[in-house]
């Protein structure tokens, strides 16, 4: 059968691609100088519709205690948002800790409280959850709820022969010497390629909507929040006046004046709240700041690649079970990923080591002065003299990602796409949360 195109993903908007000048479109208040405007392209790919809800992320919790509470209840407490990010010395937000993530009223609220190691672990577990209904719709596989431990559905594990499942009918084998069925392969497109946080570049251009302002190739307004114009108010003669984004308009003022609320929400409000920009996602600015991928550098827009730009790679490879001769699997089932050993990337020209974050800034080739190594070589580095040195000279590191928008505490100043700011990725607050996004896999333009 001719393979048309890829499915959209539950959850997901097809964001076309393009080029678009990234950074910095309102004047640098903070005097950061982290985000120089430069031109790149973004491949077409897709992003969730609006901020993973806490209803979404009780459903995860829920099948995680189903499947791994008994034997190892550990992954459920992992994945168990802190609640406690709503307490503060000088306010009685106790009712919020206690009700924000469960209560039924707060079922289409974001979900905050998740660290950016969290929201990956959601990522992959969406992944497999996505791609064991579609396997079950196309009668491939049976529902199994009797899944426990490592006899999870897992797709990289299905996709490599190490997860039988209940079969319901395999795929013929059309080879001469098979078996007369097979499981489904990468090949036939049936699959859905990883959820996955988007890139920053990627949730800038989405935030941003161009599509809407462009004529041909011209843009005939550059945006600043994801509507045209500068102001936070909609000039729509139904709702004339009203805020389009959930943002705190000044000190000690969150939500307006009783009897006439401005953005009708104190907190972060329903993820369907407001307009959605032209690409039809909601609260791409304001309600809550959203995780991207990259590790945070100030000097990223000076490095990274102008076409699909991330800092942050880390390359690896399976692991191979030398015994058995299989692919390694953990005690839940996952297959194991490894970094790419220097030995096999000898000789390449386009990487030479697993771990690429610090190229360009952090290395040793990065530096103007080898001070700060102690006089040591450059493969035997000082963690004591490194150029961030964390804790000590800045609060960069490695571990630190960046987030973008504003949120329901934050002033529009925020909000505007280009801003950029970061946080260890082990930490989380009451304003900050994420939405998924998914590769686009063959043409860039989609079914027109």
């Amino acid at each position: 059968m001719p393979y048309e195109e890829q499915e959209t993903g539950p959850g997901l908007i097809l964001i076309e691609g393009g080029t678009f000048a990234m950074g910095r479109t309102e004047q640098d208040v903070l005097y950061d100088w982290n985000n120089i405007p430069r031109r790149v392209t973004v491949s077409s790919f897709y992003m969730d519709e609006s901020e993973v809800r806490n209803l979404d992320w009780l459903e995860y919790l829920y099948w995680l205690r189903r499947v791994f509470g008994v034997d190892y209840p550990e992954v459920y407490k992992k994945a168990l948002p802190d609640t406690l990010v709503w307490r503060n010395k000088l306010a009685y937000n106790e009712p919020l800790v206690e009700l924000y993530l469960r209560h039924p009223a707060y079922r289409e609220y974001p979900v905050v409280g998740v660290s950016w190691l969290q929201a990956n672990d959601y990522c992959a577990w969406r992944t497999d959850r996505v791609n064991e209904y579609i396997l079950i719709r196309e009668g491939i596989l049976k529902v199994d709820p009797s899944q426990s431990n490592e006899e999870n559905f897992n797709t990289e594990a299905y996709l490599v022969g190490q997860y039988e499942g209940l079969v319901k009918d395999d795929l013929i084998d059309l080879n001469p010497n098979g078996q007369g069925t097979r499981k489904v392969r990468m090949e036939d497109g049936i699959l859905l390629p990883k959820y996955r946080l988007p890139t920053e570049a990627e949730w800038e251009f989405a935030s941003l909507g161009l599509i809407g302002n462009a004529i041909y190739e011209r843009i005939v307004e550059r945006r600043l929040y994801p509507w045209n114009g500068h102001v936070m108010r909609t000039d729509a003669d139904k709702n004339l006046g009203d805020f389009i984004a959930n943002f705190k308009r000044g000190r000690g003022d969150n939500m307006g004046v009783a009897g006439d609320l401005n953005d009708a929400a104190d907190i972060p409000a329903p993820v369907f709240s407001y307009w959605p920009n032209d690409y039809g996602l909601y609260n791409m600015s304001g309600n809550v700041c959203e995780w991207v991928m990259d590790v945070y550098r100030p000097l990223s827009p000076e490095d990274i690649a102008d076409f699909n730009p991330y800092r942050g790679n880390v390359f690896q490879t399976k692991a191979l079970d030398d015994e058995k001769n299989v692919l390694e699997k953990d005690t839940l089932g996952r297959i194991t990923w490894v970094d790419v050993k220097k030995e096999d990337a000898a000789g390449r020209r386009n990487y030479r080591q697993a771990d690429n974050i610090n190229f360009l800034d952090g290395d040793y080739t990065s530096t103007i002065t080898t001070d700060w190594l102690g006089g040591a070589p450059a493969d035997s580095l000082n963690p004591s003299k490194e150029m961030y040195d964390y804790s000590a000279t800045s609060m960069i590191n490695d571990k630190i990602r960046v987030y973008k928008g504003g949120s329901w505490n934050d002033r529009a100043y925020f909000l505007v796409a280009g801003t950029r700011r970061y946080l260890d990725q082990t930490l989380a607050t009451d304003y900050l949360g994420f939405r998924c996004a998914m590769t686009r896999v063959g043409s860039p333009i989609g079914g027109r």
